[in-house]
């Protein structure tokens, strides 16, 4: 048993982790044309949860049980994954992007995400709303302006050649890097960061 769980808390390389994720839409397909998408599942929860007077909200949401069970399962995984799994030290960060990040004011690497930034005593600040509140509602709306998430357009949507999942996976990338490059540096600097 110990050697599994060595052999899972191992980064699997590219060439497994790479096809396994590919072969989700055909899997996804070949048992019953669903489609692959994680932001689809809050629009399912909201359809069980909100009552049925709302257009956008009344439709059958239990053909889409599968998709629940699947989020669900992300987060069973992610929280064995971290607790009995991960290992902090494992991940290396290079260090030019320690030097980077430094400049910025974020110094501490010892965990799975910088303290820095994700900490409850960052959240009542301008930096934590500025990153959690703002920059959460923008991943919300932005989700749901484009039709789907950056997995449900850019795995599935290109894969079944959707043409607007092309165009929104080509915009979230543009985005990523105007906002790493452009936009965050002084962002931060602004906030006090």
């Amino acid at each position: 048993m110990n050697q599994f769980i060595e052999w899972l808390s191992q980064p699997w390389p590219w060439y497994v982790a790479g096809p396994m994720i590919g072969l989700t839409v055909p899997a996804l397909l070949i048992i019953g044309n669903k489609t692959f998408g994680i932001s689809s599942s809050l629009r399912h929860v909201c359809a069980i949860c909100v009552p049925s007077g709302i257009p956008f909200f009344n439709y059958n949401w239990k053909k889409e049980t599968w998709n629940l069970v699947f989020v669900l399962g992300i987060l069973i995984g992610g929280f064995v994954a971290t607790t009995f799994i991960s290992n902090p030290n494992q991940i290396v960060i290079a260090a030019e992007t320690q030097q980077e990040l430094a400049a910025l004011g974020i110094t501490d690497f010892s965990g799975l995400m910088p303290s820095d930034i994700f900490s409850w005593e960052n959240l009542f600040t301008a930096k934590g709303l500025l990153f959690f509140v703002i920059g959460g509602f923008l991943v919300g709306f932005g989700t749901r302006y484009a039709g789907g998430c950056t997995s449900g357009h850019a795995i599935m949507g290109i894969s079944s050649l959707q043409w607007p999942s092309l165009v929104a996976t080509i915009f979230f990338m543009l985005g990523g890097f105007l906002m790493t490059h452009v936009i965050m540096e002084p962002l931060m600097k602004l906030v006090g960061f």
